[in-house]
């Protein structure tokens, strides 16, 4: 079993490719993977409640850690309060923790 971080910048709305690393994460985790997927800059885009991505609350049922980038949520006026279910606020200093722990990672 590995652990994995897939970093995740791109706009759901404007780039067909965000659908491949949540593919990607969804593959890790069915092979019984340890995956967080950090949304950050414009990837946060897809974490608002009634966002047209529909996926991240599927990823979150299969296990997956799904973050959102507190400083991106900000610039963008998105509050906790409005993210999808599943998906958790959380400090752009998880990524040098998850390095630290060994993860494999993958920036898209």
């Amino acid at each position: 079993m590995g652990a994995y971080l897939l970093i995740e910048s791109r706009d759901p709305f404007e780039s067909n490719d965000v659908a491949n690393s949540y593919d990607l994460a969804a593959g890790l985790a069915r092979e019984r993977n340890i995956v967080t997927l950090f949304l950050v800059q414009n990837g946060v885009l897809a974490t608002r409640k009634g966002a047209r991505v529909g996926t991240l609350g599927d990823l979150a049922r299969l296990g997956i850690e799904v973050l959102a980038d507190e400083f991106s949520l900000r610039e963008r006026g998105i509050g906790a309060d409005h993210l999808t279910p599943g998906v958790r606020p959380a400090p752009i200093d998880i990524v040098i923790d998850h390095l630290a722990e060994g993860r494999k990672v993958f920036w898209y």
